[in-house]
Parts: C-alpha cells; sequence; structure tokens
C-alpha cells in the first residue's frame, strides 16, 4: 500500500478497507492501481489517503511465489525463478527496499561503453543526461542507439557552462488529460538580442500535456503570436483527426487580445491563465522553455557557433528531445506517446559538425570540386533532410546528400 498516488499507474478508483496507524490514526483506501520500476511489478496496489510510508506485506510477497530473505543489514526478493526481483537494507528496525536503485543495478549486466561511445551519443542527443541515456539504452526505447552502460566519466564543460542553474520548479504530479491536443501549454520567450540567420527574435513554445511533445515557432515579433497559433491549431486538428480542447499560457498581450479571444470562442476552445506575476502555474512550458535554452547553450558553446544560429539550435533541441525525454507517467518517449511508434535516432549527428554537401546546383567542369564545405545545424520540419549551412553560398540548405 502506499500514500502516494502519483506512484500508480491504471489507477481506478475504489472503497477498501480502512487502515489503523501507530497513533490510532485511521486511513481510508481510495483506490488501487500498479507499481512497477520496469522489472518487477506489483497489481492491485493500495491507494490509502494519509499513510507516510509506502509499505510492502511479506506474506503477499509469498502468496505471489517470491521468495523473501533476511540478513542483519540487507534482504532481497527473489521471483519464482529464482533471480533478483528487489534488494534492501536495513535501517534501524525497517528494512528499506529502493524500487529505483534495482533499475540502476540492472545496467551492470550490460557491457560498459567507451569514453569516446559516451560523449557522442551525449552530444548527438543535444548533451542529454546520462541517466536518461542509459534508460533508452537498457530498456530498448529507441532504435539506432547501441546498448552499453553510458557513464559520465567527468564534468561536461559545455553543460556545465549551458545548465547551471539555482533551483528548478516542482514537477506537475497528477494530469486530468488522457489524449494528446485535449491540453496545449504555451510561453513565448524573447526578444534575443541577436537575430537568427532568418531574422527571428522570438520563441513561440508549444507542450502538450500528455505527451509532453514540444514544438517551436520561430517570431520576428509579439504580434506575429495569433497568426501562428490560429494556423498551428487548426494544422494539429487535421494532421491528427484530434481536437484541442484547452490552452494554457500567462497573461502576455500575445495571448490575450481579441484575434485569439474570438478564434477560441468559435473553436469552443477554453483559454486558462495563470496568476498575475506567478510563473510556476505555468511551469510545464517555464520548465521546458528552460530545458531548451540550455541545452542549446550548450551545443552553441560546443560548437563554438556564432549566436545567430540560436534558432537552428533550439529547433534541434525541440528535435532530439521530443525523441528521448522520458515521460515518467508512461515510461515512454514524448514521441512515442504522440506518433504511435517508438522513435529512430540513428540518423542523428552532432550540431556544428563539418560537413560536406553535394553542388548539385551548379554546372561543374570535369575536375571541379563536387562538394561544398558545411556545418550541421540540425534537421528539416518539412521533409526528410538534413539543414546544413553552405559555407560557399552563405545560406541555410536542407539537403539529403552530406557526409
Amino acid at each position: 500500500m502506499t500514500g502516494q498516488r502519483d506512484l500508480l499507474t491504471e489507477y481506478k478508483e475504489e472503497k477498501g478497507p480502512s487502515v489503523t496507524f501507530g497513533g490510532n490514526g485511521k486511513g481510508f483506501t481510495r483506490g488501487f492501481g500498479v507499481l512497477s520500476n520496469g522489472t518487477t511489478t506489483f497489481r492491485r496496489v493500495a491507494y490509502v489517503d494519509g499513510l507516510k510510508h509506502n509499505l510492502l506485506s511479506i506474506s503477499q510477497l509469498c502468496d505471489k511465489d517470491y521468495e523473501v530473505r533476511f540478513t542483519k543489514k540487507a534482504c532481497s526478493v527473489l521471483n519464482e525463478k529464482g533471480k533478483l526481483a528487489l534488494s534492501g537494507h536495513r535501517r534501524e528496525n525497517v528494512y528499506v527496499i529502493d524500487m529505483d536503485s534495482t533499475i540502476t543495478e540492472n545496467l551492470c549486466f550490460l557491457s560498459k561503453a567507451s569514453s569516446d561511445v559516451n560523449w557522442l551519443w551525449h552530444k548527438r542527443l543535444s548533451h542529454l543526461n546520462f541517466k536518461t541515456l542509459n534508460s533508452l539504452s537498457s530498456k530498448e526505447l529507441v532504435s539506432g542507439l547501441p546498448q552499453h552502460s553510458y557513464a559520465k566519466e567527468s564534468l561536461c564543460s559545455a553543460c556545465e557552462k549551458g545548465k547551471q542553474t539555482k533551483a528548478s520548479f516542482k514537477t506537475k504530479q497528477v494530469s486530468s488529460v488522457t489524449s494528446p491536443l485535449q491540453l496545449l501549454h504555451m510561453d513565448l520567450f524573447g526578444p534575443v538580442n541577436i537575430q537568427s540567420i532568418a531574422g527571428k527574435k522570438y520563441t513561440l513554445v508549444i507542450v502538450d500535456e500528455y505527451s509532453r511533445y514540444t514544438w517551436v515557432i520561430f517570431l520576428r515579433c509579439k504580434s506575429d503570436t495569433p497568426e501562428e497559433l490560429i494556423s498551428f491549431v487548426k494544422k494539429m486538428e487535421v494532421l491528427n483527426n484530434l481536437t484541442v480542447r484547452s490552452i494554457r499560457s500567462d497573461h502576455g498581450t500575445e495571448f490575450k487580445n481579441s484575434s485569439l479571444n474570438n478564434f477560441f470562442k468559435n473553436k469552443g476552445i477554453s483559454h486558462n491563465f495563470s496568476s498575475v506575476r506567478t510563473p510556476q502555474q505555468n511551469g510545464v512550458a517555464e520548465r521546458r522553455n528552460r530545458t531548451i535554452i540550455e541545452a542549446a547553450r550548450s551545443m552553441l558553446s560546443d560548437s563554438h557557433l556564432p549566436t545567430q544560429f540560436w534558432a537552428e539550435a533550439v529547433n534541434t533541441v525541440c528535435f532530439t528531445q521530443n525523441r528521448s525525454l522520458i515521460i515518467k507517467r508512461f515510461g515512454k518517449t514524448a514521441y512515442e506517446l504522440f506518433v504511435g511508434r517508438k522513435p529512430s535516432i540513428s540518423f542523428l549527428h552532432i550540431f556544428g559538425c563539418q560537413c560536406f554537401i553535394l553542388n548539385n546546383r551548379d554546372q561543374l567542369g570535369k575536375f571541379d570540386p563536387k562538394a561544398d564545405d558545411g556545418i550541421f545545424l540540425g534537421y528539416s520540419s518539412i521533409s526528410k533532410a538534413y539543414k546544413v549551412f553552405n559555407k560557399r553560398r552563405q545560406t541555410v540548405e536542407e539537403t539529403i546528400h552530406r557526409n
């Protein structure tokens, strides 16, 4: 039984027996759900309102054909095949089992990745943290990633410069939506002090509540927000055959205006606002802003590219994080939750790396170079192609012909 509702999946409200606490207080069973760490799953775990500790019943474990062993300092739970399912340690007169640590211990069965492979995939996935990288590998949530144990052997100077922080917002514990596009969180950041190559200074970040799938839209000025947002909502509804029901944002004039009010009224979309000067209430979008900006800053620092490439870095971060960040409630990536299939990441490359682009525009002589020098800038959002900066032409091109 547990007193933390957010630990349970497949939760169903159901009245159960009351539980008497040590101080003669009582808690009531509100429902039952499933508790899992990826390798061991307990079904029909009771949610008891007011319970301050998570409790495992030894008798019920034995009834399920588990074998429980105790020593002076530790305990272990073996499954019906005799393999270790859970382990714990003694704390005074109580044996404590950490289900999260059991997941980490399973990684010892994987071969350790070399230092070069460690940092290669860390950079390919937009400086992704190693805990998530190991989860992607061990649980086979993506294809194309070598199955190794990845370890942070030293500090990444680019991450230290890009992600240094004092504190973070608390994550949202409970979600009330059951499918994508029911609720969209959004926020605008900018103006960036240096325009992007395309002349943009603002970025509209949109996050789906259910899947946490994220989109970024680059704007020249704040007044472009209503037009871009209306176009985005129409496009998403047609492409996914789903309906946007609610939108959450702050009180910025880019979101609170007559154009959007009329559009939402005609579509039957409810528009919720966070309280004034309380960005925590728009925490989903605010935290995603921070995650994207920190990763983009790290990538620019690592690639030594000028700041004018910030929009390309942000777009690449959004692309890779949709395919790599794991949504804790479901144990899946945002891409899989939104699209319905596991993402492939075998084609990813390091942002800012040197490359060569096939020159198929000019009429070349017999011995003229066939390729131009380029800088890899990410992935196209409208076609199956890479975005590359052509050094000779000084333009950003989309091409599949690169080495």
